[in-house]
């Protein structure tokens, strides 16, 4: 009892000093006490830590000496069910494509990514993500890849925030501090993997890169206690299939209502359809390009001013008298102008597709003839 009173004075005198909250000040002198830790067992003080990019302060948190980020933005473009060597080269040649950045470099920065991932084979990881679909599908790739290399769940830490307190519109770890950060790990937010979150994972990752979509309904539907979000990004990633109604994605058809609604320039419809997102995934360029590919459709939905030129944040954008018409339901996207498009391993071609979603049932449903 006194040495527990002891710590939390040393605790309080911490806190008055720096200024810090209380969890981040018993987490700096947990860290600095041997065989202590953040709850949830010992902290891997050696372990590599990953995340999903840079604007995360991790090394400010001085809890992750070793850090990995992991760039990739999966929901967009083919994601076959191929090697690990030929899916780097899919990436590559897909992220080269929609990008200025050469094949090359990318190609480079994925095999250099694996292969950190692959030589900690034998050590322990802590991954840390966010809710949105963007980060879940990058979740799953890693830790089905931990699974292939046969690295126990027990060596595997995910912590996974869909909001933060005092932020009311939660966008990702890189609003937080180092500070902010550092609490994480002593919230339920931090999960020591089990043996069934790698084999879910596994399952979901497999799921998503088949070349149909029949697996996507059971993810959606799972619920896991340390994978929480991964069922809310999978049926967040359905309602990207053209809708049985008028064969728009989700996306597309709140970039179509918030142009509708008055939003006059690509950067404002961008801002209004990433507002009606539960938990906002997708960047200003892949929004931009799913813009650009409804204004020069065979039968455009939008009409992008200056027309000769990419659309971005300033571009003007005005509403065709078809993508009205599409938008209320009275024709069809997908019959009007076909559709080429990947979702995973899933390649949506042609004026038919199999595959749409049906907001009735709230699935992916298989159609036969035109809708």
């Amino acid at each position: 009892m006194t040495e527990h009173a002891d710590f939390n004075r040393r605790v309080g005198a911490r806190m008055a000093e720096t200024g810090e909250s209380y969890a981040t000040a018993r987490g700096h002198l947990l860290a600095g006490l041997p065989g202590n830790a953040p709850s949830g067992g010992a902290w891997p003080t050696a372990a590599l830590h990953v995340s999903n990019g840079d604007a995360t302060d991790l090394p400010g948190t001085g809890l992750a000496p070793r850090v990995l980020y992991w760039r990739d933005v999966l929901h967009e473009g083919p994601v076959p069910a191929v090697g690990v060597e030929e899916l780097r080269q899919t990436r590559a040649a897909f992220l080269a494509g929609a990008s200025a950045d050469d094949h090359a470099r990318i190609a480079a920065v994925f095999a250099e990514r694996d292969r950190t991932l692959e030589a900690n084979r034998d050590g322990d990881y802590v991954l840390w993500f966010e809710a949105d679909l963007y980060d879940q599908l990058q979740i799953i790739q890693i830790l089905a890849r931990l699974a292939e290399l046969g690295v126990p769940a027990g060596r595997v830490t995910l912590i996974c925030v869909g909001e933060h307190p005092g932020i009311a519109r939660f966008g990702g770890l890189g609003q937080l501090s180092a500070a902010q950060l550092r609490e994480l790990p002593f919230t339920n937010a931090r999960a020591r993997l089990t043996p069934d979150a790698l084999r879910l994972a596994t399952r979901a990752w497999a799921a998503f890169r088949a070349p149909a979509p029949d697996g996507l309904r059971a993810v959606a539907d799972s619920r896991s206690g340390e994978l929480r979000f991964l069922g809310e990004a999978f049926d967040r990633l359905g309602r990207e299939y053209p809708a049985t109604r008028d064969g728009l994605s989700l996306t597309e058809r709140r970039i179509l209502a918030a142009v509708a609604d008055g939003a006059g320039d690509a950067g404002t419809a961008f801002v209004r359809a990433g507002g009606r997102e539960t938990r906002p995934y997708l960047g200003d360029t892949w929004c931009f390009a799913t813009t650009q590919r409804m204004a020069r459709a065979p039968v455009p939905l939008l009409r992008a001013e200056p027309a000769d030129a990419p659309v971005g944040p300033g571009t003007g954008l005005r509403l065709t008298e078809a993508g009205a018409q599409v938008l209320a339901g009275a024709a069809d996207h997908v019959t009007l102008n076909g559709i080429d498009r990947w979702i995973g391993g899933v390649h949506l071609h042609g004026h038919h597709v199999p595959w749409r979603w049906d907001d009735g049932a709230e699935t992916i449903v298989r159609i036969s003839g035109r809708p």
